[in-house]
């Protein structure tokens, strides 16, 4: 079980270098955007070959996918009603709990593949880490600019890596416990809050950073995300 926490807090610990770096680096909106789009494209092609094909049926994949998305929209409204309007926080955070609505569930399937004896993938473990620079790095700095401090920063993506590797540890406990577990309702959960936060959040943060730079930083993403899988 403790490989399992250390397993799904690893893989999504460059949250944490994310919400660190733009206290060290000026980096340009620009670059932000770009950076952005590039998540969005690698996250897009995660969706499309390392979380759909986990699930069983169609109308299973479907069925999950709308609950994934459902929890990050109510969530997102939320967010918006409390830290949007005047204080600038909403967007960004909306893309902060894509990276929950996909993380939490991600690190269950990576308990339950550790409980399961399935070969976990180094290129997915890969992905998951490089995928999170981008998309915690764009809501990071636009957070810094409106007025967070480095503990803030560093106390809110700690808390999300140590819910990945709750999870994780959750995730192998009940693939242990439980005959016929397997990952695929949490990676179609993953995967429609995926879809709903980066048609909501990421794409249109990146493209207002980044314009016509974003869109090829996207096609990259795609590209590279699809080349480690």
């Amino acid at each position: 079980m403790l490989q399992a926490f250390a397993l799904g807090a690893i893989a999504q610990s460059s949250l944490i270098l994310s919400g660190f770096l733009p206290f060290v680096v000026r980096i340009p909106d620009r670059i932000i955007g770009i950076i952005a789009g590039f998540g969005a494209g690698a996250l897009i092609a995660a969706v499309a070959f390392d979380l759909v094909p986990e699930a069983v049926s169609l109308v299973e994949v479907a069925l999950w996918f709308l609950v994934g998305a459902a929890i990050f929209i109510v969530a997102d409204r939320i967010i918006e009603e409390r830290f949007g309007g005047d204080s600038g926080g909403g967007g960004p955070l909306g893309i902060v709990l894509g990276s929950v609505v996909d993380g939490v569930p991600e690190s269950l399937i990576f308990g339950i593949q550790l409980a399961t004896g399935i070969p976990l993938s180094v290129a997915f473990l890969f992905a998951v880490f490089v995928s999170n620079v981008p998309q915690a790095l764009a809501p990071s700095a636009e957070l810094k600019d409106t007025g967070w401090k480095l503990g803030r920063m560093l106390l809110m993506w700690g808390s999300v890596v140590l819910a990945c590797g709750v999870a994780s540890a959750l995730g192998f406990l009940a693939a242990d416990s439980v005959d016929d577990v397997t990952g695929a309702r949490a990676a179609a959960i993953a995967a429609g809050g995926l879809l709903a936060m980066l048609t909501a959040s990421l794409v249109p943060f990146a493209y207002q950073k980044g314009g016509s730079g974003a869109a090829v930083g996207t096609v990259v993403g795609f590209c590279a995300s699809l080349a480690m899988s």
